[in-house]
């Protein structure tokens, strides 16, 4: 993969990330492409399992 495409999917992964901690709606999400779109819900799916597992204080 080439690093150009790498850094955009990073990169829609930590604000897929963001969002979720910050306590947005995944409905936020503002990729329409599939492979970029699949990295911010991933992103988003990793911050609620840290969230469930204690990793953020409640109300942040």
């Amino acid at each position: 993969m080439k690093r150009q495409k790498r850094d955009r999917l990073e990169r829609a992964h930590a604000q897929g990330y963001r969002a979720a901690v910050t306590g947005r709606s995944k409905e936020i999400c503002p990729y329409q492409n599939l492979d970029t779109r699949s990295q911010w819900l991933g992103g988003y799916r990793e911050a609620m399992e840290d969230k469930g597992i204690g990793l953020f204080a409640r109300g942040q």
